[in-house]
């Protein structure tokens, strides 16, 4: 029996569920119950009947199916797969910012740690920002962490975006997607239509056709007429896009590549399958506080 069947038969045997993000290894998407962005896992948590979700993906995702379903058993195949741009908003630099702007609403993004989403008034995703801004109580919103999904969401508002921390970003769509990467793949392929996601600076936000999540980008992919698309996102979407359209193209950009969401290989997948390992815990109080805002994000989707 190889791995893969290994893991097919744990799943069944220990009630559990894979979910794993679109960035997530070739081999690990092929095997998950569940694909999508964080939005979509969300939803998806929520839904599940299984006693246990195995997350491929990173930390803050896994602590936030936990939030979700505080009854259930969450696991992380790779305990050391963190966001490096969670980790830029703490909850000592929210507090502060709360203390200057007493009279403002915390929206933050769901890559935040559990800890700094329990400070917050609302989750938002990049597939849902605006309307999330939208609905909040306050014209003045502390808004972070990261600084370029905020560019792109006060383009669709006349609220106040105050961000936190000054300069938080996702170090892929920051620093490795450049407009000079798409550029070159825009000369290369003049027809294909170019995709970016918000997290992505400005100056590739401007040259975009479209800036959407990655689930977006998907949706919008299989909808299009257009049969080519660059893809401004981490390279792992593409494996998805291309399974699931394959009678479209795909250029992705070669070094968009996340280091903590490649962390997760099969091997350990059936290793936390088996012994149980790498569990997911979080003190109550943090798991309450979080899943308040959590919950509103949800809620608000839900209407919708």
């Amino acid at each position: 029996m190889d791995i893969i069947d290994k893991i097919n038969a744990l799943k069944e045997e220990k009630d559990i569920a894979i979910l794993a993000h679109n960035y997530q290894p070739p081999e690990v998407q092929d095997i998950a119950d569940y694909l999508g962005d964080s939005l979509d896992l969300c939803y998806r948590a929520q839904d599940l009947e299984e006693g246990t979700i195995l997350f491929a993906g990173v930390k803050f995702m896994a602590e936030s199916a936990l939030i979700l379903n505080p009854e259930k058993t969450v696991l992380l195949p790779e305990p050391n797969a963190y966001c490096p741009m969670a980790a830029m908003l703490t909850p000592d630099i929210i507090t502060k910012k709360k203390e200057q702007y007493p009279d403002a609403s915390v929206v933050l993004y769901g890559n935040t740690t559990a800890a700094s989403k329990a400070l917050s008034d609302i989750i938002c995703t990049s597939a849902n920002a605006a309307q999330i801004v939208e609905a909040a109580d306050s014209d003045t919103i502390l808004f972070g962490p990261d600084k370029n999904l905020l560019h792109w969401t006060q383009q669709q508002t006349d609220k106040t975006l105050i961000p936190i921390p000054d300069e938080g970003y996702c170090y892929v769509h920051n620093l490795l997607i450049r407009p000079e990467d798409v550029l070159h793949l825009k000369s290369r392929h003049p027809d294909a239509k170019l995709l970016v996601h918000p997290e992505c600076i400005p100056q590739v936000q401007s040259i975009a056709d479209n800036v959407l999540s990655t689930n977006g980008m998907l949706k919008i992919a299989s909808i299009s007429s257009e049969k080519e698309f660059i893809i401004g996102t981490e390279k792992g979407l593409c494996y998805r896009l291309r399974n699931e359209l394959p009678n479209k193209i795909f250029y992705e950009v070669e070094h968009a590549i996340c280091a903590d969401m490649k962390k997760v290989t099969l091997e350990k997948i059936y290793h936390t399958m088996k012994t149980g390992d790498n569990k997911i815990v979080l003190p109550e109080k943090i798991l309450d506080a979080a899943r308040e805002p959590l919950e509103r994000m949800l809620a608000i989707g839900r209407k919708n």
